[in-house]
């Protein structure tokens, strides 16, 4: 059973930044792209950055080009979210992705 946990979330200012993570299990990490997807109030689910399988290749929302960076370890199966100079629109429940499944989220909540 595919099993994605999401932490790392909180409450930061703008222009702070924060770390999240994801715990994979269940299948062969290293076999697949992943994904992070959010979804902020009263609004859709959002696609925010990809990497691939061996982490070589990463791509990003225009939203968060520049602020965000994905990264993976294999060999921990863990996929990483850093997020730096937050805005007030970065508020969203962040969910890591593999194809259609998804973790229960972390809440990332930017205010001052």
């Amino acid at each position: 059973e595919v099993q994605l946990v999401e932490s790392g979330g909180g409450l930061v200012q703008p222009g702070g930044s924060l770390r999240l993570s994801c715990a994979a299990s269940g299948f062969t990490f290293s076999a697949y792209a992943m994904n992070w997807v959010r979804q902020a109030p009263g609004k859709g689910l959002e696609w925010v950055s990809s990497v691939n399988r061996g982490g070589s290749s990463t791509s990003y929302a225009e939203s968060v080009k520049g602020r965000f960076t994905i990264s993976r370890d294999n060999a921990k199966n863990m996929l990483y979210l850093q997020m730096n100079s937050l805005k007030l629109e970065d508020t969203a429940v962040y969910y890591c992705r593999k194809g259609t499944v998804r973790g229960q989220g972390t809440q990332v909540t930017v205010s001052s």
